[in-house]
């Protein structure tokens, strides 16, 4: 299945950067234009879903660009605070968003989802998984916590909370999880289903997998986050 596009054009280079890899990680295809004649070539290839668009580029083309192609693509405008009158003709003229500048590039890219997921798609096998501190990307394997910081999962730990997360509320023996999240090659040294939980738990600021003394472990979803 291929994957949802999403335009980045005329955004300030580290913006475009960490966005770019944000994206990329969570199953969308980000594709950048920094000229007026790329951002045109790349829309009038027809098969962009959202678009990202600096509304500060020179000659007002970001206004041209949404009433060119608004019919297409959704567009989140990227727009300083002090500029009102450009905000209010960049809604007048359907942009499905106008968001500030210092727009943190995560919410940026949580803004962008919701625009791909309107137009009917969602990044390739994308998870997310709300915990009391934390919500995790399994298709990206991120761990996000709410003070900001990040934290990657490996591939033993994303298939043991999938385990868990497929299972709710439901006792998994060791057996169970041995046969369905293997320890992996780093982990050779402590095979201990014990420490593999208590690792998980700690990067995921959770206690909502439980020990159950004498017969395993049981995922129990936090009532509200």
């Amino acid at each position: 299945m291929a994957r949802p596009i999403v335009a980045l054009v005329g955004l300030p280079a580290d913006i475009k950067v960490q966005l770019a890899d944000y994206l990329e990680r969570r199953g969308y295809e980000a594709r950048a234009a920094a000229e007026d004649w790329s951002a045109s070539t790349l829309f009038d290839e027809g098969k962009v879903d959202v678009a990202a668009v600096d509304l500060g580029m020179p000659g007002d083309f970001a206004l041209e660009l949404l009433r060119r192609y608004g019919s297409g693509p959704l567009f989140v405008m990227l727009a300083r605070s002090a500029d009102v009158v450009q905000r209010v003709l960049a809604l007048e003229l359907g942009a499905a968003d106008v968001v500030d500048h210092g727009i943190a590039p995560r919410e940026l890219a949580a803004r962008i989802g919701g625009l791909v997921a309107r137009r009917g798609k969602r990044g390739q096998g994308r998870d997310l998984v709300m915990l009391e501190n934390t919500t995790i990307d399994l298709k990206a394997a991120l761990v996000m916590h709410r003070s900001g910081e990040e934290e990657m999962l490996s591939p033993g730990q994303v298939a043991l909370l999938r385990l868990f997360v497929g299972n709710p509320r439901k006792v998994l023996s060791r057996e169970d999880i041995i046969a369905a999240a293997p320890a992996e090659a780093a982990e050779a040294f402590d095979r201990s289903i014990d420490s593999r939980i208590v690792r998980l738990r700690r990067k995921l600021d959770t206690e909502a997998i439980v020990t159950i003394r004498g017969a395993g472990y049981r995922f129990e979803p936090p009532d509200s986050v």
